[in-house]
């Protein structure tokens, strides 16, 4: 049977004025997760916001929050991530020194690991870790700010890790952050997604639960 995409909005386009209001929208409409990008200005260009914005969404979310850590040295807030309620932690490949050690303790605290590749990071250098993490984010933008084009090549990478996943028998999700919307969605599920990330596409359109049960529909 065919699998719905998992669909991961990003607060990151929600209006900040207003966090709950957009947390209870999410909760009744299809989305699955709720992605929540943490930029800390050093690794990125971008700061966006913390620990206690993350609290406050678990206050409001019925659904896992999907948290991407896009910080220098991740390991040093494992553990507070989980304490704010994070179901899913993914970590910038590029931002791990021992990213295996990184992967593990993450799944000490009890939660789901993921790994993330900004688009020049060769797909082959996870080889060794695919069988080890629960999910690959593949950034199909330069990561760091919302709003930017999908890159084309992306789905080249999706194609590759979809094929690196199936021949590891991993049970490894993967999920493209970057510029989806209801152009390119259909040609990332073909080349391999299992799930997206939608920003934008989901908070800048007129009726978001209905862009996001369009995704789901697919």
């Amino acid at each position: 049977m065919h699998q719905s995409v998992i669909v991961s909005p990003s607060l990151l386009s929600a209006n900040f004025g207003n966090l709950e209001a957009d947390v209870q929208m999410l909760n009744q409409s299809r989305a699955d997760w709720l992605h929540l990008d943490i930029m800390d200005g050093v690794f990125v260009p971008n700061i966006s916001f913390g620990i206690p914005v993350v609290k406050a969404i678990r206050k409001y979310s019925e659904k896992p929050l999907d948290t991407h850590l896009m910080i220098v040295q991740p390991e040093r807030y494992i553990h507070a991530f989980k304490e704010a309620g994070s179901d899913l932690l993914t970590v910038h490949w590029e931002a791990c020194t021992h990213l295996h050690r990184t992967i593990m303790q993450i799944k000490e605290e009890g939660m789901l690991a993921g790994v993330s590749l900004n688009p020049h990071t060769p797909i082959s250098g996870l080889e060794d870790i695919i069988n080890d993490v629960d999910l690959v984010l593949i950034m199909s933008v330069n990561p760091g700010f919302g709003g930017q084009k999908f890159i084309p090549r992306s789905l080249h990478r999706i194609a590759e890790l979809r094929d690196m996943v199936d021949r590891n028998n991993s049970e490894a999700l993967i999920e493209v952050d970057g510029g989806v919307s209801r152009d390119n969605i259909q040609q990332i599920i073909d080349a391999g997604a299992d799930a997206v990330v939608a920003g934008n596409a989901v908070f800048r359109s007129e009726d978001p639960a209905a862009e996001i049960a369009f995704m789901k529909s697919l």
